[in-house]
């Protein structure tokens, strides 16, 4: 197994706030490796009947464990009664560390009838990002990770293999969204996931999305919801601060993987034109690491000035991220006038060149072009 230490201290570190870890992420991205590279973790797989038996009785279990034990419990959600396991773990046993791992977000877990406040800490296991693409994977050719994304398997591929992409698109529908979601219509869904990772990086139209995929209006808007929470689509809402001339309503929609993009374009290598929206996906990648979700937003005006990410800090300061491949052409116009509303803030140019951060001027703004690692 290839090491992930960047996703292993962030475990460590959450436990010394919660018991419970819940880590989630989409099929085949990692997480039951990653529950095999705790060497104190006991892994317990709750597909199987056998550790299911195990598992119907939690007070006599937790009575059979150390004090102190820590244990690793992949695709929890395959239990009766997850929440009632995790919670008897976490207070009747506060010294136990548990992971528990599953492929949506615990809120849409439809088993869990506890929400486990206080006692849980979320982590979003997201395709393996640029800065450790580089390290532990070592692949550092740019348009090899976004042409094979960042599952694990295919990113150490050969080649990109569409095999793999749609036999992942199909197991993601029947183990997923509709044992996890209840989702009928199978033709329905699968029409308007590949619209969306074909538009991915563009605004969502949901009248355009209801009349492509056949679909009602109403359950193109369901879907959505179920793919978000699924982690398969990130949705960014847009900055506004009360302008009159800002975009307020309409979101973005970034799909998970730079390789499901590809596939689904059809592309097998990629175009000057596309890299730069393909690394935009791996910035926000980086930024979904570091920072919680509802303070990473888009802002954009109706001349359609652009903004890549805007960051709402304490206080009232936004931050503002431009994704470029090479950081000579940050255009600052855009930023220019949306510092005239908000002027509190830094201005950073995310770049794969990975070398130690450095200022630029453009237009008598400051920026710090850095690459996603320096990212803070």
């Amino acid at each position: 197994m290839i090491p992930r230490p960047l996703w292993i201290r962030q475990i460590r570190d959450a436990w010394e706030r919660r018991p419970v870890v819940w880590l989630s992420g989409v099929r085949r991205v990692g997480k039951t490796s990653l529950s095999h590279m705790l060497p104190e973790a006991r892994y317990l797989n709750c597909d199987l009947p056998s550790v299911r038996r195990t598992l119907e009785d939690p007070e006599l279990f937790f009575d059979t464990i150390e004090p102190d034990s820590v244990l690793a419990l992949d695709e929890v959600h395959r239990l009766t009664d997850p929440s009632l396991v995790l919670k008897i773990a976490a207070d009747e046993h506060p010294g136990l560390r548990l992971l528990a791992t599953g492929s949506s977000t615990l809120a849409a877990t439809g088993k869990f009838r506890d929400s486990l406040t206080g006692r849980k800490r979320e982590l979003h296991l997201c395709p393996v990002p640029w800065e450790e693409s580089v390290d532990a994977f070592e692949v550092a050719e740019l348009d090899r990770r976004l042409l094979h994304g960042g599952l694990p398997e295919a990113l150490l591929a050969d080649r990109p293999d569409a095999g793999f992409f749609a036999e992942w698109i199909d197991s993601f529908y029947a183990r997923d969204i509709l044992e996890l979601f209840n989702v009928r219509g199978r033709q329905g869904f699968l029409s308007l996931l590949r619209l969306l990772l074909r538009r991915s990086g563009g605004q969502l139209d949901y009248t355009s999305l209801a009349s492509q995929s056949e679909l009602t209006r109403v359950t193109v808007k369901a879907h959505v919801e179920a793919m978000e929470s699924a982690h398969v689509v990130r949705l960014l809402r847009p900055f506004h601060g009360g302008g009159k001339h800002e975009i307020v309503s309409r979101p973005k929609g970034y799909a998970f993987d730079t390789g499901f993009v590809a596939f689904e374009r059809g592309w097998g290598e990629v175009r000057e034109d596309d890299r730069g929206m393909l690394w935009e996906h791996l910035v926000l990648d980086a930024l979904l690491m570091r920072l919680p979700r509802d303070d990473i937003l888009y802002w954009q005006d109706k001349s359609r000035r652009e903004i890549d990410f805007v960051i709402r800090r304490p206080g009232g300061a936004v931050d503002t991220v431009e994704c470029k491949i090479n950081p000579d052409r940050v255009d600052p116009a855009p930023l220019e006038v949306f510092r005239r509303s908000y002027p509190d803030g830094e201005n950073y140019v995310v770049t794969p060149l990975d070398r130690e951060p450095y200022g630029i001027r453009r237009g008598g703004l400051s920026f710090t072009v850095c690459s996603t690692r320096h990212l803070a």
